[in-house]
C-alpha cells in the first residue's frame, strides 16, 4: 500500500461522516485528431447546493482516478487528461467538518501531506493535464487546478476563490506556492490575502481569466465543447499558450510587504494565519516547489490545531447554517403574502430601504414625508442607484426601467398606504415622533397590514402601546449601509403575534438578510455590545489614558476598525443617543460621557481630522476634552474593555435576549465586521479566560470553536 493511501485511509477512519465526492474517468476523441482524451469528473452525487468537497475518502478516490488516468498515460493510450465538476460546481476545497475533528497535529499533517500528494500526481503525468472551471471553485478546488498544465474558466463562475486566511488557514495544497509562481506574487497576494481579509471577496470567471489564473474563457453554454475544442487546439501545436515571465526581483519582495500591510491593518497581528501564508509567498520566489508544499503542510497543521481555525469554522457554520435556519422563528406557513411595501420616511436610511426593497421583493415602494421636496429627493436616491446599477452591468435597460417604476412617492399616507401589506418606518430615533407616525398609519392601512421599525435603540413594545392592534408591529433593524451588511434584527414586542413575525422573517429571507429574532430590550443586540464595549473605552479616556493607548489596546481582537473610527461612521450623535437609552435603562453598566456630549454639542462628527490622509486628534476635539489622572496600560485597557463586554454578554443571556451565544455571534459578525477569525466574541473570550473570569463559565460548550484538547 502507497504511502498516500495509508495516509488517506487513516484520515478517512477519522471522518466517518464525510460525503464522498466521486471521480468518474470517461473517454473521448478530441476533435480535429488530437487523439483520445480521460476526462475526470467531480461529482458528489447531490443536488447544486451542495457544493463538491475534498475529505479524507474523496482524495482517495481521486488519487484511484489519476491511477487509471496514469497508466492509460504511460502506455501511449491518452494524449491528456482533464479535470472538471458537476454543473454548476468544479470543487470547494477541502471538507470543513473533517477539520473541526482534528485533535492530534499528525492527523493534521497527514491531511495537508495527503492532498499534496494526490493533487501533485497530476502535474507529473506523461501527458498534458486540463483543469476546467465549469463552476465555483474555492480553496481546494482551485488549488487542484492549479497542478494542472493549462486551465479553462467559464464566463458564468459565481464565486473562485483562496477563502482560507478567512477562515485562520492557509491555502495549503499548493495555493501559496503555486499561485505566485503562476502569476506572480502581486496578484497571489491579492487573492490570498487581500480578498480573503476583505470578508472573502469573490473573483468571477472573467476576473480569474484576466488575472492570468485561466488561460482561456468560454461562455458557460458549450463550456466544455469549447475547452475540449480548444485543448485539441494546443495538443495539435496550433495554439501556444504564452504567458508573461514572473518578477522575481524587488517587485516580488514588495508584493509581500503590500501583504504584510494588508494584514496589519486588517487582523494588527492578532490570527497568525495570513503572516504564515505570507512567509511561504516570500520563499515560494526561488521557485522551490517542494520547499513550498512541505511549508504549506507545516503552516496547515499547526494551524488546524490553533484556536482560530476553529473559531473560523464556528462563524462560517454560524453564516450559513444558524443564519439560514433562524431560532425562535414561527412557522414559516403563517407568513402573509406582501405585495406592496411602503416606506415612512425618505431620509437616506428609508431611500436605502426603499431600494432594497424593490431589488429584492420586486413589488412597488411607496415613499412618504413632511413634504414634496423631501419625496422627490428620495425617489431621485432610488432611481439614481438604479442607474449606477445599469452603468454596472449589474442589471439590463428593462430591468432598470422596471424597478425604476416600483419606487414612487406620495404626500398622502392614505392614497400611499391603503394598499400596503408591509409598512416600515425610518424616521427620527424618538419616542413620541414614531408613536404618532404608528397611529397616523394605524388609521389608513388595511386590519392585516404590517407595521415594522427601523428603530435602533427604542422599545418595540412601547411604540406600540396605543395602537389598536399592537399585535401587527414588530422591530426590523437594518445596519448601515443597509446594501451591505447582511444582519437583520427582527424584534418581537410583548404583543406581537406569530402571523406578524413570520412575515418578516419571510420578507427577510427575501430581501436576502440574515435574520435573528431579538427579545424587545434596549439597544437589541449589536448596538447594546458596541455601546458597552465603546463605553468603556471612552471611560478610560475619560479618566486620563490617552487616546492613541485607548485605541491600540483592543488592535489584538483584529477589528475592521478602531472604536473611535467606528463612532465617527455611527455618528457621535447617534453614539450619544445610544448611550443615554442604555444609561437610562441600565444606569449601573452604561455611563454616559461628558466628552462625547461635548463633541455633539461642538458639531463635530468625529474625533480625527485625516489632513495628512491617517487619523489624527482634532485640535479642537482635544481642546473640548476634559480628562483626569488615572493613566492605564493597553493591557488593563484592553482586560477592563473585555471584562465588560463579557459581563453584558452574559446579562443579555440571563435576560433572554437571544436563544443563545451563537446568535450573539452572529449578530456580531454580520452587523458589526467581527472578524471570522474570532468566531465573532464568544469564542474569543472563552479562548482567552474572560468568560470564566467574568461570568464564572464559559460562554460555549467543550469543544466548540475552542483549541482542541
Amino acid at each position: 500500500m502507497s504511502t498516500t493511501a495509508e495516509l488517506l485511509k487513516g484520515a478517512a477512519e477519522l471522518f466517518p461522516g464525510e460525503v464522498v465526492t466521486s471521480a468518474h474517468v470517461r473517454h473521448l476523441d478530441l476533435p480535429g485528431g488530437a487523439g483520445r482524451f480521460a476526462l475526470i469528473t467531480l461529482d458528489n452525487g447531490l443536488d447544486h447546493t451542495k457544493p463538491t468537497t475534498f475529505g479524507p475518502q474523496s482524495l482517495a478516490n481521486l488519487s484511484a482516478a489519476i491511477d487509471q488516468v496514469e497508466k492509460e498515460a504511460a502506455a501511449g493510450e491518452i494524449a491528456g487528461a482533464g479535470i472538471t465538476g458537476k454543473p454548476f460546481i468544479f470543487a470547494v476545497g477541502a471538507d470543513l467538518k473533517g477539520v473541526e475533528l482534528l485533535t492530534r497535529h499528525e492527523d493534521a499533517l497527514a491531511i495537508g501531506k495527503g492532498g499534496h500528494d494526490v493533487f501533485k500526481r497530476l502535474a507529473s503525468l506523461a501527458v498534458p493535464t486540463f483543469a476546467y472551471y465549469n463552476g465555483a471553485a474555492m480553496g481546494g478546488g482551485v488549488e487542484v487546478g492549479l497542478h494542472c498544465t493549462y486551465r479553462t474558466v467559464s464566463a458564468s463562475v459565481p464565486a473562485f476563490s483562496l477563502p482560507e486566511v478567512f477562515l485562520g488557514l492557509i491555502p495549503g495544497w499548493g495555493g501559496c506556492t503555486l499561485l505566485p509562481n503562476l502569476i506572480g506574487a502581486d496578484r497571489a497576494v491579492t487573492v490570498v490575502i487581500e480578498n480573503s481579509l476583505n470578508q472573502n471577496r469573490q473573483l468571477k470567471g472573467m476576473q480569474v481569466h484576466e488575472l492570468g489564473i485561466a488561460d482561456a474563457l468560454f461562455d458557460a453554454a458549450d463550456f466544455l465543447e469549447q475547452s475540449l475544442q480548444w485543448t485539441a487546439a494546443v495538443l495539435r501545436g496550433e495554439i501556444a499558450v504564452a504567458r508573461p515571465e514572473v518578477d522575481r526581483g524587488e517587485a516580488w519582495d514588495r508584493a509581500v510587504e503590500r501583504g504584510r500591510s494588508l494584514a496589519d491593518g486588517k487582523v494588527h497581528g492578532a490570527a497568525p494565519a495570513a503572516y504564515r501564508a505570507l512567509d511561504i509567498i516570500a520563499a515560494a520566489k526561488n521557485g522551490d516547489l517542494r520547499q513550498g508544499f512541505d511549508a504549506e503542510d507545516q503552516a496547515l497543521a499547526d494551524l488546524i490545531m490553533g484556536g482560530e481555525v476553529r473559531s473560523g469554522i464556528y462563524a462560517f457554520n454560524l453564516v450559513q447554517k444558524r443564519g439560514k435556519r433562524p431560532a425562535g422563528a414561527p412557522d414559516k406557513a403563517l407568513a402573509r403574502p406582501v405585495s406592496k411595501v411602503g416606506v415612512v420616511g425618505a431620509g437616506l436610511m428609508a431611500s436605502q430601504l426603499a431600494l432594497l426593497f424593490a431589488r429584492r421583493l420586486e413589488v412597488p415602494v411607496v415613499l412618504t414625508d413632511i413634504d414634496q421636496e423631501r419625496i422627490d429627493k428620495g425617489v431621485g436616491y432610488v432611481h439614481g442607484e438604479i442607474d449606477k446599477l445599469l452603468l454596472k452591468g449589474r442589471v439590463n435597460p428593462d430591468k432598470a426601467n422596471r424597478l425604476k417604476g416600483l419606487v414612487s412617492g406620495h404626500l398622502d399616507k392614505a392614497t400611499a398606504f391603503g394598499d400596503a401589506d408591509f409598512v416600515i418606518e425610518a424616521v427620527f430615533e424618538e419616542m413620541g415622533v414614531k408613536q404618532q407616525v404608528f397611529a397616523e398609519l394605524e388609521a389608513v392601512v388595511r386590519p392585516d397590514a404590517i407595521l415594522a421599525t427601523n428603530t435602533s435603540s427604542l422599545s418595540v413594545t412601547e411604540m406600540a402601546a396605543k395602537l389598536e392592534h399592537p399585535e401587527r408591529v414588530v422591530g426590523f433593524h437594518f445596519f448601515n449601509p443597509v446594501a451591505v451588511l447582511p444582519l437583520l434584527e427582527i424584534v418581537r414586542g410583548e404583543d406581537t403575534d406569530d402571523a406578524s413575525l413570520a412575515t418578516a422573517f419571510a420578507v427577510a429571507r427575501k430581501l436576502k438578510k440574515t435574520a435573528v429574532l431579538v427579545k424587545d430590550a434596549p439597544a437589541f443586540v449589536v448596538n447594546r455590545i458596541l455601546t458597552r464595549f465603546m463605553g468603556e473605552i471612552q471611560n478610560v479616556i475619560d479618566e486620563g489614558t490617552p487616546i492613541p493607548v485607548a485605541e491600540k489596546a483592543v488592535e489584538p481582537l483584529g477589528l475592521p476598525m478602531s472604536p473611535l473610527v467606528l463612532l465617527e461612521l455611527v455618528g457621535p450623535a447617534i453614539g450619544l443617543h445610544v448611550s443615554e437609552t442604555l444609561h437610562a435603562a441600565f444606569p449601573d453598566r452604561f455611563t454616559v460621557s461628558e466628552n462625547l456630549a461635548a463633541v455633539v454639542k461642538a458639531g463635530k462628527r468625529g474625533f480625527f481630522v485625516y489632513d495628512s490622509g491617517v487619523p489624527e486628534l482634532d485640535p479642537e476635539v482635544a481642546a473640548l476634552l476634559r480628562q483626569g489622572d488615572t493613566v492605564l496600560t493597553e493591557e488593563q485597557v484592553r482586560a477592563r474593555v473585555l471584562d465588560a463586554v463579557a459581563q453584558e454578554i452574559g446579562v443579555m443571556l440571563d435576560e433572554g435576549v437571544v436563544a443563545e451565544a451563537q446568535d450573539i455571534d452572529l449578530c456580531l459578525i454580520t452587523g458589526a465586521g467581527w472578524p471570522f477569525h474570532l468566531g465573532g466574541i464568544t469564542p474569543y473570550l472563552d479562548r482567552e479566560g474572560v468568560s470564566e473570569r467574568v461570568n464564572g463559565k464559559p460562554f460555549l460548550a467543550p469543544g466548540v470553536a475552542s483549541v482542541p484538547a
